[in-house]
């Protein structure tokens, strides 16, 4: 399963569909592949369906990534076959009836042609600047920014009192088997049955008493009992050990996300600085009986911004690195 369309995608598929409308109010037929190599799939009132509209409205729909093969053999490729037939239909049905000349259809094609020649654009840009040096590059870069933090494997056996703690730790310092201790006297159901154990973590993600039992605690030490979230905890530390780095193909689809948010961002900063922009929308109107700012709040005081308002997306990199 593909994950939710991204906004190019989806304006692919509106494209598709004003290209479409103005393909079908051509008298011409062109025979010629679009892409090399392409081939012709049906025909629709002596109109060709092309392989690369298929896979096209396949990638639009989320059905397969950008890039990938959709072969022409498969109930897939038939599936969207047919709906583009369907689309190629639908669309010179609407020329029969002259709804390409409706005010409303127009404004429409002509915002979808809008949104997709700036795609283009965007596409041309990003495709010149996602290189696999650029790539290599921020990654080296964020490799010698990076701190490693230590990763610790450790056990755990959680129990209602202090008292019962104490005397699981007693039973443990004596030899039992903390496997067989943590199946008999654990409340925590998650690690009960796995022998108590918690695998790999930084203390960063587990509640903050961990953090504080564990800070000197070493491998093969008994900690605790320590309180957390109302159960008192004792605890064996099995490894510790230095975080991993992401590798380079790990970290690949973030410093691509990365590259393509900077230049967008580099480019619409670019093009607002030279053009004229006046927004006319959102201004405040006097409207009768609407809440009045209290007279005690500053002339022009602005509501204070969160730190999110100009952070970049979730996906981009934690260390930005400085342009050279």
């Amino acid at each position: 399963m593909h994950p939710a369309r991204p906004r190019s995608v989806m304006l692919a598929a509106v494209l598709g569909l004003a290209l479409l409308v103005a393909a079908c109010g051509r008298g011409g037929v062109d025979e010629r592949p679009p892409e090399p190599g392409d081939t012709a799939v049906a025909r629709v009132d002596g109109h060709a369906v092309w392989a690369s509209d298929v896979k096209r409205e396949a990638v639009a729909q989320g059905l397969i990534g950008e890039g990938e093969p959709l072969d022409v053999s498969s109930d897939l490729f038939r599936r969207v076959l047919d709906e583009v037939v369907d689309q190629k239909l639908l669309a010179a049905e609407a020329i029969q009836r002259k709804l390409d000349k409706d005010p409303v259809a127009q404004r429409r094609l002509a915002a979808a042609r809008e949104r997709i020649l700036g795609d283009m654009l965007v596409e041309g840009m990003v495709e010149k600047a996602v290189t696999e040096d650029n790539i290599r590059g921020l990654y080296a870069e964020q490799q010698k920014l990076a701190k490693q933090s230590e990763e610790i494997r450790a056990r755990q056996i959680l129990v209602p009192s202090q008292a019962e703690a104490e005397s699981v730790k007693k039973l443990l310092a004596t030899g039992a088997s903390f496997d067989a201790l943590a199946m008999e006297r654990s409340k925590d159901e998650a690690t009960r049955f796995k022998g108590g154990d918690l695998g790999y973590f930084t203390v960063d993600v587990m509640p903050e008493a961990y953090a504080g039992a564990l800070k000197d605690a070493k491998a093969g030490d008994l900690v605790g009992p320590f309180h957390s979230d109302g159960q008192w905890v004792v605890l064996r530390v099995e490894d510790k050990r230095l975080e991993a780095p992401l590798s380079l193909e790990e970290a690949r689809p973030q410093i691509v996300r990365f590259l393509t948010y900077d230049q967008v961002r580099d480019l619409l900063e670019k093009l607002r600085s030279g053009a004229k922009v006046e927004m006319l929308a959102g201004k405040g109107q006097d409207v009768p009986g609407a809440p009045q700012e209290p007279a005690s709040a500053p002339s022009g005081a602005a509501a204070p911004v969160s730190d999110l308002d100009s952070a970049p997306p979730a996906s981009a990199p934690a260390q930005t690195p400085a342009k050279k």
